[in-house]
């Protein structure tokens, strides 16, 4: 059976208040034609269809008019959970139209975790589709005060679910979480309350002979190969200028053993940092591309964003390279220490809160109260 595996689409987003509308719908229409060009049986969404609970509505006729794609264009079955972007009542209404013989969506957490059915000619195959939850919600879905973490409420769905796989069946899990030794990205919102323990063992998933994960941007195995990521389609941020974006190809055979084959998104812009002379960037090859530049440039350059922006047209943020060196304080025995620069402490903070990664507008805002407040220190 050919499962193809991918999550974290975040539509609605924007990189930098850019919007993205046009770069998802390429990748949606890559994933629709290689569920086509390699005769998938499962299409696995593991959750953050939207970015916001309360998406824009040209996201939400984008992702009807790929799901009525699927429905139309291919005989794929679909598993599809609600992410922790996601809000789960919207998740579900998807469900409304599905054929629930071929199709298993989840938004909202439940303890009747009935899995999607299929045969192959090797026999039935079980998918467990388990909605990201958070655990307060999970302990009035399981009645149990000793749920208080992630893994609490992934251990209870997942034992919910394995007591409805049918005996001898091979077992699929599609899941929501942050496991244990995973690589994360900037653009990832925290899946618990700040100081609180995010992690999933991978041990939780025993039994299960493939588990499709969402929620970490970069596509990787984590524990075990049959446990993994697909990754985010597209780059929500500078840290992934290397990042090479795919879905998984994923054939389970007749004993439950897996093999991966990696597809590779082809988006239609990428995230870039380039570094130069302001003069030297402007000479070089025009490119639609998200760009940051970092100017070598001794003295500021006026109007250097304005400028760049006729060669770069969706260049989001402009640094010098000079600025780039650490702050140094004294330590108690004297020796120098690197310190973090106030603005980004705030924007951390908000990030660890739960707060959406503030923008450039807004990054500027607090970098210059901050800097009114350290002239004035320095003036009294």
């Amino acid at each position: 059976m050919k499962l193809l595996h991918t999550s974290d689409i975040h539509l609605g987003r924007q990189f930098s208040g850019i919007p993205l509308e046009e770069d998802h719908a390429v990748v949606l229409d890559q994933i629709v034609e290689a569920v086509k060009a390699s005769d998938v049986d499962v299409l696995i969404i593991a959750g953050d269809v939207f970015d916001r609970a309360s998406p824009p509505q040209s996201a939400v006729r984008q992702f009807n008019g790929f799901l009525q794609r699927v429905k139309n264009e291919t005989d794929a079955a679909v598993a599809m959970i609600a992410g922790n972007h996601d809000s789960g009542d919207r998740i579900d209404l998807s469900a409304i139209a599905a054929d629930r013989s071929r199709w298993l969506i989840r938004g909202a957490i439940s303890a009747d975790e009935t899995p999607l059915l299929l045969s192959d000619e090797h026999g039935p195959v079980a998918i467990s589709a388990l909605p990201f939850a958070y655990e307060y919600a999970a302990r009035e879905c399981f009645e149990s005060e000793a749920i208080n973490t992630p893994e609490d409420v992934l251990r209870s769905q997942v034992e919910a679910a394995r007591a409805q796989v049918p005996e001898g069946a091979r077992w699929i899990i599609v899941a929501h979480a942050f496991v244990t030794g995973g690589s994360v990205s900037e653009s990832e919102r925290s899946l618990t309350r700040v100081g609180g323990i995010e992690t999933v063992n991978a041990a939780v998933f025993e039994g299960a002979h493939y588990v499709a994960l969402g929620h970490l941007h970069r596509p990787q195995s984590v524990g075990a190969q049959h446990i993994r990521y697909s990754g985010s389609p597209l780059a929500f941020g500078f840290d992934e200028v290397d990042a090479q974006k795919s879905m998984s190809l994923v054939e389970i055979d007749a004993a439950g053993k897996v093999s991966v084959e990696v597809l590779q998104f082809l988006p239609i812009r990428r995230p870039r940092i380039l570094r130069g002379k302001h003069s030297e960037l402007l000479i070089s090859d025009p490119s639609s591309d998200f760009v940051r530049a970092v100017l070598t440039d001794d003295t500021p350059v006026i109007d250097g964003m304005k400028r760049l922006r006729e060669v770069f047209p969706n260049v989001c943020d402009l640094r010098y390279a000079r600025d780039e060196r650490p702050l140094e304080k004294k330590s108690a025995d004297g020796s120098a220490v690197s310190a973090i620069e106030p603005a980004d402490v705030v924007s951390n903070f908000l990030t660890e809160v739960g707060i959406v990664a503030i923008s450039e507008a807004e990054q500027a805002v607090v970098s210059n109260s901050i800097r009114r407040l350290q002239l004035k220190e320095d003036a009294e």
